[in-house]
């Protein structure tokens, strides 16, 4: 697996634009890939409200797309870039597959896995282990989508209240 500046942020951008595509399609806007080697062979973003179903997370729709594309529920020798620090479900579908890496962008303050809320490596009783890298690329874009989403969505709940 290559590392790397230069090569987390070509695949960062890869989970910014399925971020984007969250964001056009009216959902939170988070984007993932998974990568092995030096190829996208899973890549998700949020679809909870056009799926109807709380599971429809970036990272899990990327990790199911990644275990379909090798025929295998094993990710050994994967990283997955996401655009926002995965939550505990996500993060025990991370463990779950074996993925290696995980870099994201943005911490995240309610649900965070990784540090933020809890740390579900903290104990390190797993029988795998993941390397986690916070990163600062696309740092500032991504909050600023997020926050412009959510700005979106407070302004239109009060335009139904009047």
């Amino acid at each position: 697996m290559k590392v790397g500046r230069e090569t987390d942020e070509k695949w960062m951008k890869e989970a910014y634009g399925e971020a984007l595509e969250a964001l056009d399609e009216g959902e939170v806007p988070i984007g993932a890939v998974v990568i092995r080697g030096n190829v996208v062979i899973g890549r998700g973003h949020n679809r909870v409200e056009s799926l109807n179903d709380p599971t429809g997370h970036a990272e899990i729709i990327a990790i199911s797309a990644a275990c379909n594309t090798i025929k295998s529920w094993r990710l050994n020798g994967c990283a997955i870039y996401v655009s926002v620090e995965p939550c505990m479900m996500c993060g025990g579908a991370i463990l779950h597959s074996r993925i290696e890496k995980v870099v994201y962008a943005v911490k995240e303050p309610k649900f965070g896995s990784f540090g933020s809320v809890i740390d579900i490596l903290e104990k390190n009783k797993f029988n795998h282990t993941v390397e986690v890298i916070e990163t600062d690329i696309l740092k500032q874009d991504i909050e600023n989508l997020l926050i412009e989403f959510f700005r979106k969505k407070r302004n239109q709940s009060e335009a139904r209240k009047d």
